[in-house]
């Protein structure tokens, strides 16, 4: 089978040895700065509300990263790690959304067929509740859950504000699962909080860092 070139870019070996320097992907894809660490003590959430406690969520940047970093729930009860977005600095975390969702799995033990699929019940179709972010992160001692979401423009009061959040993480079962979301607070007004929580119980331990992108 004949791979298709289109739109990818070659270096010749003889070329890449003698330059001298390449482009900073950095530099072109936007430097990070840090803003603000969470970190989780049996905590029923983590609020990240612009104004509070040197958190910027506004329109000094046009693209912010939420990194969480083993996350570990306190419950082993097939709990959802949610988030969900304010427009009044933290009072409510009640933003329409529209968003989908979909995740890959394969057990530990390799007794189950590894499976791709959408998950219906983890959408929302201009729904206010929290969006969930992983399915089922365990919580035997060495379980937990890494990833990010990338939220774009949060301060624009002209367009919805997107959002792409990706969770690796392992279940409760014994499964290595990673869940894909995606879609948008529905609102011309300023999103200016976003909170994170588990559907039951609270988060034991880990970190939330978030970094604005220039």
């Amino acid at each position: 089978m004949t791979l298709p070139t289109s739109g990818l870019i070659t270096i010749n070996d003889r070329g890449a040895r003698s330059a001298t320097t390449f482009g900073s992907a950095e530099a072109a894809g936007g430097n990070m700065v840090f803003i603000k660490k969470l970190t989780a003590s049996s905590s029923g959430t983590l609020s990240f509300v612009d104004g509070a406690s040197s958190v910027v969520l506004d329109n000094t940047y046009k693209e912010y990263i939420f990194k969480l970093n083993n996350i570990h729930p306190s419950s082993d009860s097939d709990v959802q790690l949610q988030f969900n977005g304010s427009a009044d600095t933290g009072s409510n975390y009640n933003v329409t959304k529209t968003t989908t969702y979909f995740s890959a799995y394969h057990y530990e033990s390799d007794a189950h067929s590894p499976a791709l699929g959408y998950m219906t019940g983890y959408d929302l179709a201009q729904g206010t509740g929290f969006q969930t972010l992983s399915t089922n992160i365990g919580a035997d001692n060495d379980q937990c859950g890494s990833g990010y979401i990338h939220l774009f423009n949060p301060s624009s009061t002209t367009f919805v504000k997107h959002f792409v959040g990706n969770i690796s993480f392992s279940q409760s079962d014994d499964v290595q699962r990673i869940d894909y979301n995606a879609g948008y607070f529905n609102t011309t007004s300023a999103v200016d909080a976003l909170q994170f929580k588990f559907s039951s119980g609270n988060i034991d331990a880990g970190d939330i860092c978030l970094y604005g992108i220039l």
